[in-house]
Order: structure tokens, then C-alpha cells, then sequence
């Protein structure tokens, strides 16, 4: 079981793997720090990787607060304050806790900011983006064009898109490939799941099939990426 953390001035929930292994970064979805994210963290602590979660909405989570409630906070999200707390995060995954490769993993927002801090830290062994919010219409909120960034990344980078996606038009999924697969550098793996919603990996939308079978494929294809690309 994992515990919270301060970093600086942050909290974060950390799961520590094994002595000298690598590390992951995790970026939640719109839930927060909620059960399933901690949850995810000490599965991957259980596999040897120790992982350190962003906190977005500063102790806010599902724990706490309602989905609306939650929206409104990711509204006010800033992408330069949200990146500078991410690669504080990393700096201690790399430094303080001494894992010698870290990637990132990300959710729905937290999707589209693993591919902003894949193309702005290239210390980063992955990115792995589960059903990125990366519309091309950005919010007003939002400052970079996630799509366009991911050419940046020089990580292997695995993608999980949902076909039935209501928040990002398949359009901007294939425009996502487009832009990962002119990079030099850099695997792209990107895995389409016909029928299933955005956020098909919360288990509060496993009571549909389609999004069951979608998680049920896609996990373990994460898990053997993140294991190979930090070993």
C-alpha cells in the first residue's frame, strides 16, 4: 500500500517498488487521486516500479468531491503551473527516490499532459497516454496544442484510443498518429478500441462490454510496455 507524500511544496501518493527499480509518474483522470488511481499505483509498485502520482486539484479527488465539482477545478487548470508541478514530481521520481529510468502514464487530462511533458522532457523512458484529451479545439484554459507537441516526444510512446470517443473526434486521434509518426526518434504504439467511450478504463463504465473488453485488452499491453521500456 502506498502512502501521501510532500514534495516541496506538493502532495502526491507514492508506492515504492523494488530497491533500485524504475519508476512511473502517474497523471490522473478527472477522479483525482481517487481509489482506482491509488489503486493502479500500487500495482505497479507490486511489479517493482515505484510510482509517484500527480495531485491536480490539491487534495480534491472522488474521495471528496462530485465529478461536477471536479470539472470545474480541471477548467481552471493551468498547463505551465500543472507542468512545472509534473517535472517537480519527476526531478524527485529520478533524484530523491533514485530510479534510474521513469516514464509517465496518463488518463483522459492527465493523457494529454503526459504527451505535453514527453515533448518537453526528454529524460522521460515512455509515455503512455490512455484516451488523451487532445481535441484540436483547445480550451481557453489550455496554452498547448497537444497534437502538434507530440512530434516533440523522443520516448516510445504507447496510445490507447477509444472509438466511440464523444470528447476527441477520431479525426484528432488520427491527426495524434500522424504527428507521433513523423518523429526521427521514438516508438509509436497506438492500440484502437472500436465501440468503446473516453475513459473506458474507469471501472464506474466496466458495466458497459464494450469498455470492459477494451480495459481487459489494453492494460496488459501497458504494463508489458512500461516493463520493457524501463528495464
Amino acid at each position: 500500500m502506498g502512502e501521501y507524500v510532500s514534495v516541496g511544496s506538493l502532495t502526491a501518493y507514492l508506492s515504492i517498488g523494488r530497491a533500485n527499480g524504475p519508476g512511473m509518474l502517474l497523471l490522473p483522470m478527472i477522479t483525482g487521486i481517487g481509489e482506482q488511481l491509488r489503486d493502479w499505483a500500487d500495482e505497479l509498485a507490486d511489479r517493482g516500479i515505484t510510482a509517484l502520482t500527480w495531485d491536480p486539484f490539491h487534495g480534491r479527488s472522488t474521495d471528496n468531491s462530485t465529478v461536477d465539482e471536479l470539472h470545474e477545478l480541471l477548467l481552471q487548470l493551468d498547463d505551465d503551473a500543472a507542468l512545472a508541478e509534473q517535472t517537480q514530481l519527476l526531478d524527485h521520481l529520478l533524484g530523491d527516490l533514485a530510479a534510474p529510468k521513469a516514464g509517465v502514464i496518463g488518463w483522459c487530462l492527465g493523457g494529454r499532459f503526459a504527451i505535453l511533458l514527453g515533448a518537453r522532457d526528454h529524460r522521460l523512458a515512455n509515455v503512455t497516454a490512455f484516451h488523451p484529451t487532445t481535441p484540436s479545439q483547445l480550451r481557453p484554459n489550455q496554452t498547448y496544442d497537444a497534437i502538434a507537441d507530440a512530434a516533440a516526444i523522443t520516448a516510445p510512446v504507447l496510445v490507447s484510443y477509444p472509438g466511440a470517443d464523444a470528447a476527441v473526434p477520431v479525426a484528432d486521434f488520427e491527426a495524434l498518429q500522424t504527428s507521433l509518426q513523423t518523429r526521427p526518434t521514438g516508438h509509436t504504439f497506438a492500440l484502437f478500441h472500436p465501440g468503446a467511450d473516453h475513459g473506458f478504463t474507469n471501472r464506474d463504465r466496466h458495466d458497459k462490454p464494450v469498455n470492459a473488453d477494451a480495459y481487459q485488452l489494453a492494460w496488459p499491453q501497458a504494463l508489458t510496455f512500461i516493463d520493457t521500456t524501463t528495464a
